[in-house]
């Protein structure tokens, strides 16, 4: 949620901020602005509601903020109504939206998060004489720092590391002060926030991917460090007040990965990179087993799961008891899938637990417990913070994420990264499947250290690891019999999404794709459970999706599916078999390819996606942004 970029270096910098926040603004936002130190010292702010396109239109692209050094946000209303009196940048003084000079303020900032304490801050300060002009929580953050900053006449740093003690919450901050130009100062906990640097340059965001067509060198600033940008150099500070060295980190993704590439849009783009997200994904744990001889022709290894780089060695997982799986959304419903899977192969127990309510249960830990948490981001504030709990608890624990030097990646006793690359629309698609499959991955390899599985049994499993990008790929050429089946229901109200056992799991994803990004009410459920309440909802002409990928349970499934069908509802049906009575009861079929039942789960989940896109782009709605939503949850 929100985004903030910042620049200080040759200039002009309205123009690295407004690419910042564009490459931003998949993350959801209602209003935005910047402000920039122009050459004579003056700091000046512009803001608008709305797009971005306001903003940008406001200050001519750029040009009417002439100046090498400035700070930009796109704000995501939590405090306080999307207007323009609420909108970052916010000021220690009193906004006026008829002045657009700001340089007799001492502190300008944006700010990511929430402060928790900020209505007791605000009462403090009032006592003190300052007026507030918004109703945001940022704008106490800003002039918490203004009043240490005057009253003790103290510099940037220890004016910054003084509010961080006094504040509750998250925050990922950005500061001016006018007695410093060509300066920004940083400070961070629990919300993300990336510096890089170049030659002559200095940039901060709370996303890699604004600064990807800048710099691939960044520094992952940690809880609690403040930081001071100047062009070309960057020095990093603990909340004592002294100056800590951070490791340069080099980005890695693809420049190219952050834009459509010719697709009209993101979502539509990230459904067509799967294959290559799930085989780069895979390509980095299956190696060439030393005690076989090498197969040319698969490009990632022939034999082995190896996850040692990750420190999760053989006698670690052949030690594991048990697996709590925790995350949030879609990751979620990778969990799901996991736990029929684990439980399956490695014959363990398994708990999954969503994020935002295992933060407030009481932790029972048991003996030889892993606690799995899975985000894309790896800022998730949910999960980040059942990591953190769990880890006080004593658990051990393996985050699951796609940015290396994330907050979760960092904290982690272990991790496994997905090797997705930048996923820019809200509704995830290649982070999804590549989750998964390094999931079926990790059951594989526990089913065989712990000797659940015979070798034999674990190499056909990588063999049928292998063929899922190809099988893919396979897929998409398909997309049209789809296209055709969201042009017939885009009108629809509700859906139903019912599969049993590892169906169920996708059954889940696909419901929440549709809803997400159409706006469709639709609801997955344990197919078993219709006859329990649900099925009197269905209604003449309803669609009704039907997983049936698990072959051992598709029998009584397609009993439930006929139970809708004789109450009017259109049954569409996913699956992975060409059986004739199974399909003369299906109004619709779309078939995947054939593949052992534990990974069917990836295939069926691409037509779910691709029907819950076409079904938006036929009501003409923003596919990649929906409205009310946040690519990366960073508040509770």
């Amino acid at each position: 949620m929100c985004g903030i970029v910042g620049y200080t270096g040759r200039g002009p910098a309205a123009g690295v901020l407004l690419d910042g926040l564009e490459k931003l603004e998949y993350r959801g936002y209602d209003s935005a602005g910047m402000a920039v130190f122009g050459e004579d010292g003056a700091v000046r702010m512009v803001k608008a509601t709305g797009k971005l396109r306001n903003l940008a239109g406001k200050i001519a692209q750029g040009r009417a903020l002439p100046g090498a050094c400035g700070i930009g946000h796109t704000r995501w209303a939590t405090h306080g109504e999307p207007n323009a009196k609420n909108a970052h940048p916010h000021v220690s003084g009193v906004y006026d939206g008829n002045v657009s000079d700001y340089s007799a303020e001492s502190v300008i900032g944006v700010h990511n998060g929430i402060i928790e304490n900020y209505e007791e801050l605000r009462e403090k300060l009032g006592r003190h004489g300052y007026v507030f002009y918004s109703d945001t929580d940022t704008e106490v953050a800003i002039k918490m720092v203004d009043y240490y900053y005057r009253k003790y006449k103290i510099g940037p740093i220890d004016a910054i590391n003084r509010m961080m003690v006094r504040v509750r919450g998250s925050y990922a901050l950005a500061l001016m002060f006018k007695d410093y130009p060509g300066e920004i100062y940083a400070a961070r906990k629990d919300s993300p926030m990336i510096i890089g640097i170049a030659d002559g340059e200095a940039f901060l965001a709370s996303d890699v991917t604004a600064l990807l067509s800048h710099t691939r060198s960044v520094y992952y600033i940690g809880n609690l460090q403040a930081a001071r940008l100047l062009p070309g150099e960057v020095h990093f500070f603990d909340l004592n007040g002294d100056e800590i060295t951070i490791p340069l980190s080099k980005v890695t993704w693809d420049a190219e990965g952050a834009g459509k590439n010719g697709y009209e849009h993101f979502m539509m783009k990230e459904i067509h990179e799967q294959p290559d997200a799930v085989r780069a994904t895979l390509g980095s744990i299956l190696k060439e087993d030393a005690n076989r001889p090498p197969v040319a022709k698969w490009s990632f290894g022939e034999g082995n799961i190896d996850f040692s780089g990750s420190e999760l060695e053989d006698a670690f997982l052949k030690g594991i008891g048990n697996v709590t799986l925790v995350a949030c959304g879609s990751a979620w419903h990778v969990g799901m899938a996991a736990q029929y899977l684990i439980e399956d192969l490695a014959e363990i127990p398994v708990r999954v637990e969503m994020a935002s309510e295992y933060r407030y249960r009481k932790i029972l830990p048991a003996e030889n417990s892993l606690v799995i948490v899975i985000s894309q981001s790896g800022e998730t504030a949910d999960s980040l913070e059942a990591l953190r709990i769990s880890k006080e608890k004593g658990i051990r624990t393996l985050g699951i994420v796609n940015v290396e030097g994330s907050s979760i990646a960092r904290e982690a006793d272990r991790k496994l990264y997905t090797k997705a690359g930048p996923e820019i629309a809200v509704a995830t698609t290649k982070a999804f499947t590549s989750q998964l499959v390094l999931i079926y991955a990790f059951a594989v390899k526990l089913a065989f250290v712990k000797n659940r599985i015979r070798e034999d049994e674990y190499r056909k499993f990588i063999q049928e690891l292998k063929s899922l990008p190809d099988k893919l790929f396979s897929m998409l050429a398909e997309k049209g019999r789809i296209q055709w089946l969201a042009a017939k229901y885009a009108g629809a109200r509700d859906a139903f999404f019912i599969g049993r056992g590892a169906d169920y799991a996708v059954s889940l994803e696909g419901s929440l794709k549709l809803k997400e990004v159409s706006y469709i009410h639709s609801e997955a459920y344990a197919a078993g459970e219709l006859k329990h309440g649900t099925i009197s909802l269905i209604e003449k002409n309803m669609p009704v999706i039907g997983v049936l990928t698990q072959k051992k349970l598709m029998e009584k499934t397609v009993s439930n599916l006929k139970e809708c069908k004789t109450r009017g509802a259109y049954v569409i049906g996913i699956t992975n078999t060409d059986d004739r009575a199974l399909q003369e009861c299906l109004d619709f079929v779309i078939r995947i390819p054939e593949t052992d039942d534990h990974f069917a789960g990836l295939l069926a989940v691409v037509p779910l996606q691709l029907l819950g896109y076409y079904i938006s782009v036929a009501k003409g709605l923003d596919v990649d942004k929906p409205r009310n939503l946040a690519k990366s949850v960073t508040v509770e």
